[in-house]
């Protein structure tokens, strides 16, 4: 069975970076990747994702773009978020998820993913 792994949480500074890890057990990603975060009154909010394959298709929320950057080594089966410039309203717990197949705007709605992994906090201090 397949099982999404995050890690690379932690505490840090407001201003300061860290590298989140969502690893693949039991066979390879399918199409899609993608971070969410819990936002209160919009469950999981879209961070980032892309194509797993290609590596094209990346999209980032607006609080993010600039500041974190998503991407992924065939080699491990591991796609990373990259947080830098971190902000106390970047803390949370922080979910991969896997699709199948996703469209347009669709690619943003968790909604649409199918397997997720358990999460990993992320404290950002003021």
């Amino acid at each position: 069975q397949v099982q999404l792994v995050e890690s690379g949480g932690g505490l840090v500074q407001a201003g300061g970076s860290l590298r989140l890890s969502c690893a693949a057990s039991g066979r390879t990603f399918t199409d899609r990747v993608g971070w969410f975060r819990p936002a209160p009154g919009k469950g999981r909010e879209f961070v980032a994702t892309v194509r797993y394959w290609s590596g094209t298709g990346t999209y980032y929320a607006d609080s993010v773009k600039g500041r974190f950057t998503i991407s992924r080594d065939h080699t491990k089966n591991t796609v990373y978020l990259q947080m830098d410039s971190l902000k106390p309203e970047d803390t949370a717990v922080y979910y991969c998820a896997a699709v199948n197949s996703c469209s347009g705007k669709g690619c943003y709605d968790g909604a649409n993913y199918n397997l997720w992994g358990r999460g990993t906090q992320v404290t950002v201090s003021s």
